[in-house]
């Protein structure tokens, strides 16, 4: 069973000497193409040698360093921020929480005026309507809609549902959903030495490595620490957690475009491993594996139709590809049962694959 490479939409680039390392992780789970959301010094030079060939790595579009209530100022220094993030060359803008209203708007309209792209959170003061009025490309978890919907400790109200998704569908906006991180890291569910036991866990640093990774053994105590909520609160944490699942099959269902991504390596999300986990988690939501399928190949290269082509196995498309023993359209699961991977038609047999997750297993096997 052949089918195109999956992408990351909210993936991050730790540097060091792991950079390589978590390349290869994607690269090993079938992720051929990642969107970084976090850019630092050395991104760019990674973008370039991945493009080269130089490294085994997918294809990389890079966000530049982050917009938030920390790196900006005001609305002159976001647009000054914006212009040099175009002229520096990174593809995107990535928006966190807790810009102003005058400044999100000069980022939004500078950006529109040079021409780069601009996603990720949205920030308290724009709020989700408006942050969609001003063009924003990308909704990176579904916090917003969560808090538009006001849905973290009360059920959902089914016609302010469908406006939503009727007024998202009508801005051509696109939606990653980032289900497990968010349900694990911010919501605080889970068992935290369960999920430190999973088997991709191995190819993992156990400890930290600072200024670089955060390791298995960091992921527990952050965890312990958030879920105290979740603890005090079951009930609620399974609502906003329910809701959560509801408000992307209602997406989905209404056609918005739904785009693949984790934001790993975080909290027990390892790069590549993390997808497989976050399709099950769409499966749960009700998402058929065509659909999720759809949002993790073809549904990317739309995102980026106007700069690549890639996303389904066509003539003149880049040749990224995954060779599978199964036919994951009988069970999402089966996309990990692989014969190999492809990469801009680079061929990794699933045992090469399987030798080189082995070294990485080695390396921290003593950590």
């Amino acid at each position: 069973y052949l089918m195109p490479g999956l992408a990351e939409m909210h993936g991050h680039m730790p540097g060091g000497d792991v950079e390589e390392m978590v390349m290869f992780l994607y690269v090993a789970n079938g992720v051929t193409t990642v969107r970084g959301m976090l850019g630092q010094e050395g991104h760019r030079e990674l973008r370039r040698k991945a493009a080269a060939g130089e490294i085994v790595a997918p294809t990389l579009y890079m966000a530049g360093p982050s917009f938030s209530g920390g790196s900006v100022t005001s609305p002159e220094q976001a647009a000054r921020r914006v212009r040099t993030q175009k002229e520096q060359g990174w593809d995107l803008l990535k928006i966190h929480p807790g810009l102003t209203l005058p400044e999100y708007d000069a980022l939004a309209m500078t950006a529109h005026e040079v021409g780069i792209r601009f996603g990720g959170h949205v920030p308290a003061d724009v709020g989700l309507e408006h942050a969609i009025s001003m063009g924003q490309e990308t909704f990176d978890h579904l916090d917003g809609f969560i808090e538009y919907l006001n849905a973290f400790d009360e059920s959902i109200d089914r016609s302010s549902l469908d406006e939503l998704v009727t007024m998202v569908k009508a801005a051509d906006a696109w939606v990653v959903p980032t289900l497990v991180l968010w349900d694990v890291g911010i919501i605080g569910r889970g068992n935290a030495q369960a999920m430190a036991d999973f088997p991709e866990m191995r190819y993992w640093p156990k400890r930290n490595i600072p200024g670089v990774v955060e390791g298995v053994d960091g992921w527990v105590r952050r965890h312990a620490a958030g879920a105290q909520q979740a603890q005090a609160d079951p009930e609620a944490a399974d609502l906003w957690a329910d809701n959560r699942l509801q408000v992307l099959k209602a997406l989905s269902d209404g056609g918005v475009g739904i785009l693949m991504g984790t934001d790993s390596p975080q909290i027990f999300s390892v790069p590549g491993f993390s997808l497989h986990r976050e399709m099950q988690a769409m499966a749960e939501a009700g998402m058929s594996p065509y659909e999720i399928l759809v949002s993790g190949t073809r549904a990317v290269g739309e995102y980026f139709r106007r700069s690549d082509t890639f996303g389904t196995v066509a003539v003149g498309r880049r040749a990224d590809l995954i060779l599978l023993n199964s036919n994951p359209l009988d069970g999402i699961g089966n996309v990990a049962d692989r014969a190999g991977v492809m990469v801009r038609g680079r061929w990794f047999s699933e045992s090469y694959i399987q030798e080189r997750l082995e070294e990485i297993a080695e390396r921290f096997s003593s950590d």
